[in-house]
């Protein structure tokens, strides 16, 4: 197998509380960001909008447009607003449909869906990624008693799914119209589409977005990557996001269903990008894990138009240098593997 890495190698840099400067986006930009990403989910559009206007004209004055992705949340189920707290082994909470909760015990969920979906659920919650686990212990309306399986610290916003469900209501949120509505006409501006379920639900967000719209789709879910062919048919560009994954399938699935991916990345009609922990040594590191310079290689052999950077370069300390590791094998050819 050769590896073919040209110009066109992408690296999608994650902007966040770490990456707040012009001048630091200049420097991730001449280490090899070739484009930037605001994930909308964290931020009101009052704070998107202030981002937009800091942006917009720093980007317009490169003379390539380094485009923009602003991820939409789509049909994904996050948290609502509360104090960051921790979680313990073994204690009691609810979860309740609300869109913030005071109390300690209860953590605010914003989808009515979400809690439709709990009598069609596998019964486990899993939080941020999988780092925390609750069982569901009752069903009421609007609220489910869980007991905590894993703990750990627990912020607004993070992602909250079930590890198996039939049920799921996708349309775009209001949020996602408005920024939609807003943005439109901005030129470089693209748009990550969150935990896709299958062509069907793909094809309903480009009638509601236009067909000049630029579309990715991010396959973050078991049924999304056997129907990857059939989405991307709908899309401009496919993230392969290996956090939601894991945390819908589980570690060894999501691995197994990867590695299934991957085998026929080539294949596929659009570029797609590999997300989720690509560099993630480097969120408190200067430099990355050998296995993790090995993975990007075999990633970008097997076809992979390149990574979205996203702790490494929103939260982490090395914004500039994981830019600039993720970048090493650009305009390399014909290296054997």
């Amino acid at each position: 197998m050769h590896i073919g890495v040209g110009m066109d190698y992408e690296i999608v840099a994650t902007l966040g509380p770490a990456s707040e400067s012009a001048e630091l986006w200049g420097k991730m930009l001449a280490c090899g960001a070739s484009a930037f990403r605001l994930n909308t989910s964290h931020f009101d559009l009052d704070r998107i909008h202030a981002w937009l206007k800091r942006l917009m004209p720093f980007l317009a004055v490169w003379d390539t447009r380094v485009p923009l992705v602003l991820d939409l949340q789509g049909s994904k189920w996050r948290l609502g607003n509360f104090e960051k707290r921790v979680l313990e082994q073994g204690q009691a909470l609810e979860l309740v449909h609300a869109s913030s909760a005071g109390h300690p015990d209860a953590l605010p969920v914003p989808h009515a869906d979400f809690f439709q979906a709990a009598a069609e659920s596998s019964g486990e919650v899993v939080l941020d990624d999988a780092r925390i686990s609750l069982v569901v212990t009752s069903i009421g309306a609007g609220r489910l008693g869980v007991r905590v399986i894993k703990g750990g610290e627990i912020a607004p916003r993070k992602g909250i799914t079930y590890t198996a469900s039939g049920f799921r209501s996708e349309r775009l949120s209001p949020k996602d119209q408005a920024i939609l509505e807003q943005t439109r006409s901005i030129p470089g501006i693209r748009y990550a589409i969150s935990y896709v379920r299958d062509a069907q639900e793909m094809a309903r967000y480009r009638a509601q977005c236009g067909p000049s719209a630029y579309l990715i789709a991010k396959l973050e879910r078991g049924p999304a990557i056997d129907d990857a062919p059939s989405i991307a048919a709908v899309s401009n560009e496919l993230w392969l996001c290996r956090g939601d994954l894991g945390a819908e399938l589980g570690s060894r699935a999501m691995a197994v269903a990867t590695q299934r991916f991957s085998n026929r990345v080539a294949e596929l009609p659009v570029p797609v990008m590999l997300a989720g922990q690509v560099l993630e040594h480097m969120t408190g590191h200067a430099h990355p894990t050998r296995s993790e310079v090995c993975y990007l290689y075999d990633a970008l052999a097997r076809g992979y138009r390149g990574v979205v950077l996203s702790d490494e370069t929103a939260i982490g300390l090395y914004p500039a240098e994981a830019c600039g590791a993720a970048s090493q094998f650009r305009g390399q050819t014909g290296a054997e593997n």
